[in-house]
């Protein structure tokens, strides 16, 4: 099973950007994908910077896929969409319509996790448009999915959010803005404050979701480690994880040799543990309440 890395979900500046994907070009990970996926007003790291990036990680071995937002407000937007799905280079993952929409049939892209395809006739429509990888929904159960795989185009490659934070959610309000009582206009880039989001506590003090811009993130990361070989048998090809500013070497490096079966699942949650303050889910995997730990 291959390892990919989502984009990067939070606002970086361009050098932190940089020197994270550097060292992510030394790490055992086989595709990166690249670019703004949660707000249009995050432009320290330009198109023209995404590329030069990616041109990093493609020398060094990588496969590159340049992402797309997964809400589009503006005819801007729109602008700036077309550019990436035009880039000539580098596949781009679709987070919504307009994007399968500019790429149809015109090269292979693939179908990100913020575009709902919950059965297999879905999923081969945009097969015959020009997917060739899906990305599952962070909420698709295990049952849906033993009946959605075996169906799927026989060359059309599957991808599990494995291991990390789950968006769950995206607004035209601005959440980080909101929390600062500020306007979304003038939200001042607030959300760049918080490295890997801003932690919403209840009311009794329990970790419960993450803000970051206009996305809702779970507190709790996703863990799928220990499911691996069943992922494996069931056709998933890719293991995918959601980036965070801290301990990302550890993390790619456990993962990884857990997938290789060097390492046990166990020891690599017991030694990943302490860099998941907020602890671990698989709620949906199993169709039950999200934010639960079924292992």
């Amino acid at each position: 099973m291959r390892v990919s890395l989502s984009p990067i979900p939070y606002f970086w500046d361009l050098e932190t950007v940089r020197r994270f994907y550097k060292d992510i070009a030394n790490l055992p990970v086989d595709i990166v994908y690249l670019g703004e996926t949660v707000c249009a007003k995050r432009r320290a790291v330009q198109l023209d910077d995404w590329l030069d990036i990616a041109q990093g990680l493609a020398a060094a071995g990588k496969e590159v896929v340049l992402s797309t937002l997964a809400l589009l407000e503006a005819e801007s937007e729109l602008a700036a969409l077309r550019h990436i799905t035009a880039n000539g280079r580098y596949a781009v993952e679709a987070n919504d319509m307009a994007a399968v929409q500019l790429l149809a049939g015109t090269s292979d892209f693939v179908i990100g996790p913020h575009i709902n395809i919950y059965n297999d006739k879905s999923l081969a429509y945009l097969n015959k448009l020009g997917a060739r990888r899906w990305v599952i929904p962070a909420e698709l159960r295990q049952a849906t999915l033993a009946q959605i795989l075996p169906q799927r185009p026989q060359e059309l490659e599957t991808e599990i959010i494995g291991f990390g934070r789950l968006a769950l959610a995206h607004s035209a309000r601005c959440f980080s803005a909101r929390a600062h009582n500020l306007a979304k206009d003038e939200c001042g880039f607030t959300c760049g404050a918080h490295a890997d989001g801003l932690l919403l506590e209840t009311q009794d003090d329990a970790s419960f979701l993450i803000i970051n811009g206009i996305q809702i993130q779970s507190a709790k990361a996703q863990n799928l480690i220990g499911y691996f070989v069943e992922l494996s048998n069931s056709g998933i090809d890719i293991f995918r994880i959601i980036p965070r500013q801290q301990d990302m070497t550890d993390t790619i490096n456990l993962i990884r040799q857990v997938l290789d079966k060097t390492v046990t699942p166990a020891l690599a949650a017991a030694q990943l543990g302490g860099q998941q303050p907020y602890g671990y889910c698989d709620g949906y995997y199993h169709g039950r309440d999200g934010m639960g730990w079924y292992l």
